[in-house]
């Protein structure tokens, strides 16, 4: 499983405008900000939600610190997506919010 420092998810989202965020964290967290091309989706919804998303594409997980995106990139890999994981999650997101 690949992982990604924040840094380099910033650069990914400004090369690929395939690339997917998706963001586990809970509805209160995302109030504060969520990267501004992130989809929100909470980790407990994630296994509902994955019949709405596309193998086809490559997905970054996020969440706070990077513990629960870790879980959810398991989960997608195992569901046969292509996810990886943000390290350091939003606590190390240097970059715009929305």
């Amino acid at each position: 499983m690949k992982d990604y420092s924040t840094h380099e998810v910033h650069e990914l989202i400004q090369d690929n405008n395939e690339l997917v965020v998706i963001d586990v964290r809970e509805h209160e967290e995302v109030s504060t900000g969520k990267i501004p091309t992130a989809v929100h989706i909470p980790l407990d919804e994630l296994p509902h939600a994955i019949s709405h998303l596309d193998k086809d594409k490559q997905y970054i997980m996020v969440c706070r610190s990077g513990a629960r995106s870790n879980k959810a990139t398991e989960f997608m890999n195992a569901s046969g997506f292509n996810a990886c994981n943000m390290t350091g999650g939003m606590l190390d997101w240097k970059f715009d919010v929305n």
